[in-house]
């Protein structure tokens, strides 16, 4: 019994968060801290289901891994969100001002289109940019840290090098015109949906869930600890890409990491892209320590 209700907490999190923002009280509704509060709330329940209800013994957490992703989710809503804002978002808006580019059509769809056309637009980008992640050396050493995690928690989402962190959060969302409500929906979705693929939480939603949003049993298949197992299941939080696309993989791993599940430390996962050029740098150094030294002046 306990099973089967946990089983049903992550559409049951979806569908009060869409009653909340389309019918919940004005107050909230249009106050501007409601969204900021609302994705750590998130976040907090989903650690204290897993208390509850674990998973696996093995991904358990404790407080290294607590402040480390602490210190990931603090980055996320602060540096990494303002960059992103700063260097893409603000732009794109400017740049549809500039252009007289109009999306009225989206604006006027019914409330739950919109929220499925953010979610889709946010998650279509994010796919591919994972996808790229996965397939081009440059961009998988920026995105390597996040499969070094041995874990699994609820907050393990927001853990990675920043440059990774500011390129998955890339998007063209800023182009619709989108009630603001429903981007607030979409994104607090998502929230729950990710938050849910990344908890040690006993949960297997059923297939009118998962058939479309991401599961914990798709994504820990995803940070398999053999890199080839790693190249499926993109879908931060919309799996149904996946499924579209071929790069869907049915299964599930109780133990993730990568490289002898060697765990980074945060300066680790900073310096990770810069490791071939670092070690290039200390080999470079260490052959003009052993070559000879011309003869001295006389």
């Amino acid at each position: 019994m306990k099973d089967r209700l946990f089983n049903l907490v992550p559409p049951a999190m979806v569908a009060m968060v869409v009653l909340f923002w389309s019918m919940g009280p004005k107050v909230l509704v249009d106050n501007g801290w409601t969204i900021i509060v609302i994705g750590p709330l998130i976040t907090v329940i989903v650690l204290g289901l897993e208390f509850v209800h674990e998973r696996h013994e093995g991904w358990r957490m404790n407080w290294q891994e607590f402040f480390t992703d602490l210190f990931y989710v603090v980055l996320g809503a602060t540096a990494i969100e303002w960059a992103s804002d700063t260097l893409t978002k603000d732009p794109l808006k400017a740049l549809k001002l500039k252009l007289g580019i109009t999306t009225l059509w989206a604006q006027n769809m019914p409330f739950l289109a919109q929220v499925a056309l953010a979610v889709f637009i946010v998650e279509f980008g994010q796919y591919w940019m994972h996808r790229l992640m996965h397939n081009k050396l440059p961009f998988w050493l920026t995105h390597a840290p996040h499969h070094h995690i041995t874990q699994l928690n609820a907050a393990k989402g927001a853990v990675g090098n920043p440059i990774e962190l500011f390129l998955i959060s890339l998007s063209v969302l800023a182009l619709f015109d989108i009630q603001e409500k429903a981007l607030f929906c979409a994104f607090t979705v998502m929230t729950v949906v990710s938050t849910f693929a990344h908890a040690n939480v006993r949960a297997d939603p059923p297939w009118f869930y998962s058939f479309f949003f991401t599961t914990i049993q798709h994504h820990s298949l995803h940070h398999s600890t053999d890199y080839e197992s790693t190249r499926c299941n993109y879908g931060n939080s919309l799996i149904l890409i996946d499924r579209i696309f071929g790069t869907f993989r049915s299964g599930e791993s109780s133990v993730v990491g990568q490289d002898e599940r060697k765990r980074l430390s945060i300066v680790e996962q900073f310096l990770f892209p810069f490791q071939p050029l670092i070690e290039a740098y200390r080999q470079r150094r260490q052959q003009a320590a052993l070559q000879p030294s011309g003869d001295a002046p006389a």
